[in-house]
């Protein structure tokens, strides 16, 4: 009996302690691409570490803040740390499509509407958004990214690795040089706005709307004058493997460019506290149409449907996709231009 206690003792601090160092690898571990593996456990360990939400977590840091959000993406199963990314050289098919007006078609660009409202886009139109912009330099736009990873391929050959798994915690490669364009063409126009980089969805890719919800609130509370929310993703269209992904694209002056998706949400039947729906609603058909007018086949429909994904912020709150993971960089970046251009048009107007 002695010495069968000792062994399950011996077992025991052993299986302690390789639990406490893989804990202290996950948290070390550095690199750019994130693989796609749960770390939940470990992310839940070191958000208890921080009791309320101060300044949220940049992407020098990981971001481990307790979240409060009414609002989490469904779709929410992947998650990763970081770790170097190999080819096996296998590849699969990526095909482009350009995505055509479809649902109501309103002149030069179309609503798909997934709700139960009788959707009246010329009515919508008419009447005011929920905001007004101010004309000065104060801070009045916060840009912010969800799933600040996101990322996209590097070449355009028709190809995508069969490994490839396109996330990144480096902001030269994800999502955030998207919102980096959009920045730059708002202060251009004298607009004054705030550009969030917290790796919302780093280590861990669950709870990542709780998180960006608590980095809304901190900026929403630090410059009052704030009136649009946008949050910025990249989208993923296809089965993968052999059947291969679609790429959402369009030329403009003879260059490929990602095209778009403007996606706002509805106050549905138990879906929440969302009192702002219908004037998001209508910020996003003048953007649409403002897009589109400016720039031909930027957009894909607009998608209107029975989600919050944290727009129930604000009247002036959107998400939007560029293109999917397997556009390039520099697609995703020209629309990237290309919107910043338009949504300003939009906003002098408001």
């Amino acid at each position: 009996m002695g010495k069968n206690k000792f062994l399950r003792g011996l077992s025991m601090t052993a299986v302690c302690c390789a639990a406490l160092v893989g804990l202290v690898s996950v948290v070390l571990r550095t690199g750019d691409y994130v693989r796609g593996e749960e770390t939940e456990p470990v992310s839940a360990m070191l958000s208890t570490a921080t009791q309320a939400p101060t300044a949220p977590v940049t992407s020098q840091k990981v971001s481990a803040v307790n979240a409060n959000s009414v609002s989490v993406k469904k779709s929410e199963k992947k998650t990763g740390a970081t770790k170097p990314h190999k080819s096996s050289g296998v590849n699969y098919p990526v095909t482009e499509r350009h995505f055509e007006a479809d649902g109501s078609v309103y002149n030069n660009f179309s609503v798909k509407n997934y709700t139960d409202f009788d959707l009246d886009i010329a009515y919508e139109l008419e009447q005011p958004v929920g905001f007004k912009m101010e004309n000065n330099h104060k801070v009045q736009v916060l840009i912010f990214h969800t799933h600040t990873c996101e990322s996209y391929l590097d070449r355009d050959d028709g190809t995508y690795p069969a490994d490839y798994y396109p996330r990144s915690t480096d902001n030269s490669k994800n999502i955030t040089s998207v919102g980096d364009r959009i920045e730059e063409e708002l202060k251009k126009s004298g607009i004054g706005v705030i550009h969030d980089k917290t790796l919302h969805d780093y280590p861990s890719y669950s709870g990542s709307y709780e998180r960006s919800y608590d980095t809304i609130q901190y900026y929403m509370n630090k410059y009052k004058d704030i009136k649009v929310v946008l949050d910025i993703h990249r989208d993923a269209i296809g089965a993968g493997g052999e059947e291969g992904k679609v790429k959402p694209f369009f030329e403009y002056k003879g260059q490929k460019c990602a095209q778009i998706m403007i996606m706002t949400g509805y106050s549905y039947e138990g879906g929440g506290y969302f009192p702002f729906w219908e004037e998001n609603l209508r910020f996003a058909i003048r953007l649409q149409q403002q897009a589109e007018t400016m720039y031909p086949g930027l957009t894909r429909p607009l998608n209107f449907g029975c989600y919050t994904y944290n727009l129930n912020v604000c009247s002036g709150s959107l998400l939007i996709e560029f293109g999917t993971d397997v556009n390039t960089l520099g697609e995703a970046k020209r629309s990237g231009t290309m919107l910043g251009k338009a949504l300003a048009k939009v906003l002098q107007k408001c």
